[in-house]
C-alpha cells in the first residue's frame, strides 16, 4: 500500500500542467531559479513558489544555494529517467515540452557565456565542458559536498603541468581542493577550489588562454582550441 500511495503521490505532482513544464525545462541538466521556472510554465511567481515546494517535499527536485541565489534541479538521473519514459508516452508532457518558453541565463555577450573568470578559477562555456568530459572519463567526483581528483585525474594533470601534486593527502581531501562551482550561464558546475586555480593558472601559461585585459573575458588562443579539444573534448569555434 505505500508503494501505492508513493506512486499516487508521485503522479499527482507530475501531473499538473505548471509543475509538468517546469520538470521538463530541468532536464537539460540546468539549475534555474523560481523566476525563470515561472516564466518557462507561463505562471505567477507565487505559483510557481507554492509548486517547487511541493516537488522539493515530495523528492522530485533539488535545492542548490550559490551565495543569496536557490537554485533548483531534478533531484537525480532517476528522475530524469522517469520523466523522459512519461513524455514518450503522456501527450501532456508532449504539451508541456511544447508550451515552455526557452529560459536564457547568464550573460547575453557570447565572449562571456564562452570563458570568463569566476574569482580566480575560469568559468562558462569551455569550463563546463571540461568539468563535464573529466566527470565521464573518472578524473574527477564531484558530489553535493564537494569533490576529488582521482589518480586517473592527478597523471593527466601531471602531464599537463597543472600544479596539484604539491598538495599535502590531507589538503587534497579538504572541500576547498576541488569544488563544484554552478555556473552562472550554464547553470551546470564548473571546477572550483585549488584545482579551479590550477588549472587556469596552467591554460595561461600554456597559451591555450589569455588572461582579461578589462572585464572578466577570458580569451581562448588557436592553441587553446587544439588543446581543448584534444585533452577535454571541448569543441569550439
Amino acid at each position: 500500500m505505500t508503494t501505492a500511495n508513493s506512486l499516487a503521490g508521485i503522479g499527482a505532482l507530475i501531473g499538473d500542467p505548471g509543475r509538468a513544464t517546469m520538470l521538463v525545462t530541468l532536464m537539460d541538466g540546468r539549475a534555474l531559479t523560481a523566476g525563470e521556472l515561472a516564466r518557462a510554465a507561463g505562471i505567477a511567481a507565487p505559483t510557481a513558489s507554492g509548486h517547487l515546494a511541493r516537488m522539493l517535499e515530495g523528492g522530485l527536485l533539488a535545492l542548490e544555494r550559490q551565495g543569496r541565489h536557490r537554485y533548483y534541479r531534478l533531484a537525480n538521473s532517476s528522475i530524469a529517467g522517469l520523466i523522459e519514459q512519461l513524455m514518450a508516452v503522456s501527450g501532456e508532457l508532449t504539451a508541456a515540452v511544447a508550451q515552455r518558453r526557452p529560459v536564457v541565463t547568464g550573460p547575453r555577450d557570447y565572449a562571456l557565456r564562452r570563458a570568463r573568470l569566476c574569482y580566480d578559477h575560469l568559468a562558462g562555456e569551455i569550463a563546463v565542458d571540461i568539468a563535464e568530459n573529466m566527470a565521464a572519463r573518472g578524473l574527477i567526483e564531484f558530489a553535493d559536498d564537494g569533490g576529488a581528483v582521482t589518480g586517473a585525474g592527478m597523471e593527466l594533470f601531471a602531464a599537463l603541468h597543472v600544479d596539484v601534486a604539491s598538495r599535502t593527502p590531507d589538503q587534497r581531501r579538504s572541500a576547498t581542493f576541488c569544488r563544484p562551482c554552478l555556473d552562472w550561464s550554464e547553470r551546470r558546475p564548473h571546477i572550483a577550489g585549488f584545482v579551479g586555480k590550477a588549472l587556469y593558472t596552467a591554460f595561461l601559461r600554456a597559451d591555450w588562454l589569455r588572461a582579461p585585459i578589462s572585464g572578466r573575458a577570458v580569451q581562448v588562443t588557436p592553441v587553446g582550441l587544439r588543446e581543448f579539444r584534444r585533452h577535454f573534448g571541448v569543441h569550439l569555434s
